[in-house]
């Protein structure tokens, strides 16, 4: 098996980080990879917001679960408590994608973010693909998180993805062949 292919069938989801910090390179790696990404027409409808800072992430964390613990639907809040009360599992990475709500924005930025979390398993790392980053810049101070975390103005939250080291392996999910339809 070639090494592109090993790398997406190794790849998984960590929920438990070690919170070993990336070093300048292995951002460079992710940020090139992501900024390398295709997108429909060459548009490049995103901007990026890499968080480096532990305890920013960690106040990012609390603040995601204290909207999650305030809506009415306790559904997400309930899952995330059974899995330890934390969005963003100790990891010294997340990244912010963004896009600008153009047509096929959303489409590229989940390109975007498959690209990282290939690139992060090629080079050692780990991630976890989170919508839930969406919780801390929904909530009633949501617009002071935005302004603080530097969103550009016109961009929206597209997804979020923790990098960083795992504290234990985890199994890829089993391939599901009955998912696939062939004609021809």
């Amino acid at each position: 098996m070639n090494e592109v292919l090993k790398t997406i069938a190794e790849r998984n989801s960590c929920r438990d980080f070690t919170g070993a910090p990336l070093t300048d390179e292995q951002v460079g790696i992710l940020v090139d990879a992501a900024l390398a990404a295709p997108s429909a027409m060459n548009r490049q409808p995103w901007r990026l917001v890499v968080i480096r800072d532990k305890a920013l992430i960690e106040e990012l964390d609390a603040t995601g679960v204290g909207v999650m613990a305030a809506d009415a639907d306790k559904t997400a809040y309930e899952r995330t408590m059974s899995r330890g009360g934390k969005l963003f599992y100790n990891a010294p990475c997340l990244i912010y994608i963004l896009h600008d709500g153009s047509k096929y924005a959303v489409l590229d930025s989940g390109i975007l973010c498959q690209t990282v979390a290939l690139a992060a398993q090629s080079i050692g790392l780990t991630s976890c693909i989170v919508g839930m980053a969406a919780m801390p810049i929904s909530g009633p101070n949501g617009a002071e998180v935005r302004k603080r975390l530097k969103f550009p103005d016109g961009f929206e939250f597209a997804i979020g993805i923790l990098v960083g080291a795992a504290n234990a392996g985890k199994e890829p999910h089993e391939p599901d062949p009955e998912k696939v339809t062939y004609i021809g």
